[in-house]
């Protein structure tokens, strides 16, 4: 394979993994330090991206492992889970500080899933992955990642009612 064709396949998916990296390590720079891990890799061993059906996939799977593994390791220990990918830099300062406030309260409702239930939601709804693609990125059955959908989606739902329905009888 060669540089451009490399090139011609990961591109179209590279943000993807800096917002997977983004979304299970604190720091950008962690976030960014994984990507390159990971297309290293890729790159290293472009020879074999041939055999891999989806390279997307492989790569997704590959970030979720080097950032889990990541977060295991002494070095980085003071590291958390969190979210925090998306910002609008062209809205009132009442809208941002709104928009702000909605993303804190998502990242606090999301640290308080278990880690699967947060993985799915994080590549079905936020990076719009395939549920097939998901069973293989988490190696999951088809039944499981539905659920662990459901059950995180009707978690998040609950915690955002409770939120917004404070003090109104």
């Amino acid at each position: 394979m060669q540089q451009t064709e490399f090139l011609h396949i990961v591109i179209p998916f590279k943000d993807k993994l800096f917002r997977l990296a983004k979304r299970l390590l604190v720091s950008t720079e962690e976030a960014e330090d994984a990507t390159q891990e990971v297309l290293l890799k890729l790159w290293s061993n472009k020879k074999k991206m041939d055999n891999y059906k989806n390279v997307e996939a492989f790569a997704m799977t590959m970030t979720k492992n080097y950032c889990l593994d990541r977060l295991k390791s002494k070095q980085a220990g003071n590291l958390k889970l969190v979210h925090t990918n998306y910002k609008d830099e062209s809205v009132s300062l009442q809208k941002q500080v709104e928009v702000d406030d909605s993303l804190q309260w998502m990242n606090k409702i999301m640290n308080t899933l278990p880690e699967q239930q947060r993985m799915v939601l994080q590549l079905r709804d936020i990076e719009q992955y395939e549920y097939y693609e998901i069973e293989k990125m988490l190696n999951m059955k088809p039944s499981a990642v539905r659920v662990s959908l459901s059950r995180a989606r009707k978690a998040v739902r609950e915690q955002l009612m409770k939120k917004h329905s404070y003090g109104i009888s």
